[in-house]
């Protein structure tokens, strides 16, 4: 699966190591997934991107078109997630919902896959899944194939990374924020190791500091997924000890 982002573009993404805060921008997608989000909130969004010159925002598909009407000409980028945040609709839905965000004007597509099916092993129900999203935006989008790293042994991350990669994924991300746990250092390793070097891994879900989103990087993180990014930027963000990113409260919705 390829598109206008070539494989040596997200090589260089994979080995970069941010050197001053306006590199770091370029590592975050700015992020707001809560489900009472309104139109002035979506917009204070994609003008903090804009500012700080985030590589996207990343959003529900319902706000897709309004993003696009924004940043049009600005160089943020539109990232849409796709089944979330549970990843259990079925594979044709899935699809149907990623080529509307594409069409709309999303160039990324972050997508949940079927946990259940991977954690039963039944790695072909797992493969058609991301494949049929794949399928559905090839050539016009990136593909980000969310984890949920939170439920799954690390068996099972290697092997979700593996049918991933093979299904046309150009990322595996850790998680959704809205499940279980959160984006680790040793995930981000295990990921970085399980893909080939032209598949990317994005780190979400608790990263809110600076040092902890440098962490992350510095572990094999292409991307950061982050509702945090402008506390990142400022410096004004948790700031964990060891680097990690702080575990999200219960009530938090990425």
């Amino acid at each position: 699966m390829t598109d206008g982002m070539t494989d040596s573009s997200l090589q260089h993404e994979a080995d970069a190591e941010p050197a001053d805060l306006t590199n770091l921008a370029s590592f975050i997608d700015h992020t707001l997934l809560k489900p009472e989000a309104s139109s002035a909130d979506i917009a204070k969004l994609c003008e903090e991107a804009m500012e700080y010159r985030f590589y996207s925002v990343c959003v529900n598909s319902a706000w897709v078109s309004y993003c696009r009407s924004l940043l049009t000409g600005s160089g943020v980028r539109i990232s849409a997630v796709c089944g979330f945040p549970l990843g259990a609709a079925a594979g044709p839905v899935k699809a149907y919902e990623a080529a509307y965000a594409v069409e709309q004007g999303a160039e990324e597509i972050d997508m949940v896959l079927p946990v259940g099916p991977l954690i039963a092993g039944d790695e072909r129900a797992v493969y058609n899944d991301i494949r049929a999203v794949a399928e559905a935006i090839q050539g016009a989008a990136r593909l980000k194939v969310i984890l949920e790293t939170g439920l799954l042994t690390d068996a099972q991350k290697v092997t979700g990374c593996r049918i991933a990669e093979q299904a046309g994924a150009h990322f595996v991300k850790t998680s959704t924020g809205f499940g279980p746990g959160r984006a680790t250092e040793a995930d981000v390793r295990l990921m970085r190791g399980a893909v080939s070097g032209h598949v990317g891994v994005k780190a979400s879900g608790g990263i809110r500091g600076r040092e902890a989103a440098l962490a992350m990087i510095r572990a094999g993180a292409a991307r950061i997924g982050t509702s945090s990014g402008v506390a990142i930027m400022n410096g004004s963000g948790a700031t964990p000890a060891n680097n990690i990113a702080e575990a999200p409260p219960r009530n938090r919705r990425y």
